[in-house]
């Protein structure tokens, strides 16, 4: 019998005999010697008949054994509870061996052997002679070659992970897989990126993944799920990159190579007042009217004003424009008198007349402008040679510089005198007022002032004013026998007066002792009487030494006649009597 139960015949048909298929099974073949394929040992007729004598018991040879292992009807052993050395029960392949291992305990045991046992072989007859101890052979070892172990230590070669599974029959077997690579990454034409496989990492919701999941896990990187948002993203990160640097390419070509940024045509019709400072370029105006909505863009202006011939005679004061206009139209009326709304101050004129002028000009009430300068004279900037004369009726007089300043609705009177003492300041010191006063021999600069004040008011031409001014420095001389250091100018008594009358009867002028009365006064009036300009402070400060010491306007007007002595001053009046119908 083999190990399996079966006697020599067809092949074992038991699926998980190690000896299915094998071709040294030959059934009832003879094998050259009379040697055994599986014990080693040759096969006598005897065995094989005691093998057949037992194996073909209906009942499979197992009736007449009761203490032996039970077997089922296709000479299988029924399994029993194995322990290995820690107590624990072994199944599966473990009880698998340990049913070969009865089964071979079983056939050496009763199957006739080449040396008969003692005890049986001589009728029972017991001849005192020891049988050697059988020990049953190793159930791992089918063909009986090595000696089993106790079952403690019988090595189990299937039951570890590491093991390979147990061999099959050859029709049953199959070609092993081939490992499935670890360092596999899918490329450009195998494979998509995680971003573009519209797949995201964080989604787990999608059970047709799972395979796909496990087959990764051996082998394969895992794949992650596209999102959508993240393409929203890029997209915008990107539309937002191309339009940034498109827009800044375009300025960059704009402020290099392109035209700048102008408005067409004369305006809206929206008027704005505009304020040129003094001494401001091309630029600091383009930035002005920019600010005020005039011009389009700097840039435009300064070439505009570039390219007009007269574009450079632009000067400073206020500004009557409109918004919206081109840069060509702009500079044009910049340079037309009737667009300029300052306030022009014009040489001679006196202050109480500036003061209304400068009411009307910032629309406040009449009055308001002369109450400031009669109460915040000493703040608004006079030097110190200006301050604390006596009778002086008006000190900001001969201060009010004539020249064109800013002053629209929203300014505030004292801002605008503050400008005006400014210029005045400025004047004086370029001329060197302070410094020349006493070398024509007067006390201070306030004297000099005061001459020019009165050239301004009494001369009409350039020639007129040195002439004048000889005959004022001539009449202030102690030895002046003709008048008597009396200037008798008809202007300084308008001044008191508050006109300007040249038909001003003697009774009236010899009557009057005010200060500013020079008929009845000697010396110069307590302080200018207007505000000269340029001409008239240059001709205080050079006047002519050909002895003039009279003058007459003999047409009443514009023409003035000069005399050296009393009996031409005479003739020269005659002159304005009967010019004038006296």
């Amino acid at each position: 019998m083999t190990d399996y139960g079966r006697g020599p015949g067809s092949e074992p048909w038991h699926p998980e005999d190690p000896l299915y298929g094998d071709g040294g099974w030959g059934g009832q073949q003879a094998h050259p010697g009379g040697q055994s394929p599986y014990g080693g040992q040759p096969q006598y007729p005897e065995q094989q008949h005691a093998q057949q004598q037992y194996a073909d018991w209906s009942d499979g040879g197992q009736s007449a054994y009761g203490n032996q292992p039970q077997y089922d009807e296709y000479g299988r052993q029924h399994p029993e509870p194995q322990y290995d050395q820690y107590g624990q029960p072994q199944y599966d392949q473990r009880q698998y061996d340990q049913q070969q291992y009865d089964q071979q305990q079983y056939g050496q045991q009763y199957a006739p052997q080449a040396h008969p046992q003692q005890g049986y072989d001589n009728g029972n007859w017991d001849t005192g002679a020891h049988p050697h101890a059988q020990y049953p052979g190793d159930p791992s070892d089918p063909y009986g070659r090595q000696p089993a172990g106790y079952p403690a230590e019988q090595p189990d070669f299937y039951g570890t992970p590491e093991a390979y599974p147990p061999p099959e029959p050859p029709g049953r077997r199959r070609t092993e897989p081939e490992p499935q690579r670890t360092d596999w990454d899918p490329g450009p034409d195998e494979g998509e990126h995680a971003f573009f496989a519209g797949r995201d990492a964080d989604s787990d919701d999608d059970p047709a993944d799972d395979g796909r999941e496990d087959r990764r896990g051996r082998g394969g990187k895992p794949k992650k799920r596209r999102s959508g948002c993240a393409c929203l993203v890029v997209c915008l990160v990107l539309g937002g990159g191309v339009a940034g640097v498109s827009y800044f390419g375009y300025q960059f070509y704009q402020d290099r190579f392109g035209a700048a940024p102008n408005f067409a045509g004369d305006g809206n019709g929206e008027e704005v007042t505009v304020t040129i400072p003094k001494g401001a370029g091309g630029s600091t105006i383009g930035q002005e009217l920019k600010k005020q909505g005039v011009v389009k863009s700097v840039d435009a202006f300064i070439a505009a004003q570039q390219s007009n011939p007269r574009g450079k005679s632009i000067q400073d004061g206020v500004y009557t424009l409109q918004k919206e206009m081109s840069a060509e139209s702009a500079v044009e009326l910049l340079l037309s008198p009737g667009s300029r709304s300052n306030l022009i101050i014009a040489e001679g004129r006196r202050n109480v007349d500036v003061y209304k002028t400068i009411d009307k000009r910032l629309g406040v009430k009449e009055g308001t402008t002369a109450k400031v300068a009669k109460t915040e004279a000493d703040s608004l900037g006079l030097p110190d040679w200006a301050l604390n004369h006596k009778n002086v009726k008006d000190p900001l007089e001969g201060f009010l510089y004539p020249s064109s300043y800013s002053a629209a609705k929203g300014q505030k009177p004292e801002d605008v005198l503050k400008q005006m003492v400014s210029r005045a300041n400025e004047q004086y010191q370029r001329i060197g007022l302070e410094e020349k006063a006493e070398g024509l021999g007067l006390k201070n600069p306030w004297e000099l002032l005061t001459v020019a004040s009165l050239l301004q008011a009494e001369g009409k031409t350039h020639d007129d004013f040195r002439k004048m001014s000889e005959v004022i420095y001539n009449r202030l001389k102690p030895t002046n026998t003709e008048t008597n250091q009396k200037l008798q100018f008809d202007s300084s008594f308008n001044y008191l007066k508050g006109q300007s009358n040249i038909n001003i009867s003697e009774s009236e002028i010899n009557s009057n002792t005010d200060p500013y009365n020079t008929y009845t006064n000697k010396g110069l009036p307590p302080g200018p009487i207007g505000n000269p300009g340029e001409e008239a402070l240059q001709a205080a400060l050079n006047p002519t030494k050909d002895g003039w010491i009279y003058f007459v306007a003999t047409d009443g007007v514009a023409k003035t006649e000069f005399a050296k002595t009393h009996d031409e001053f005479l003739k020269l009046k005659e002159k304005f009597d009967a010019s004038s119908g006296n």
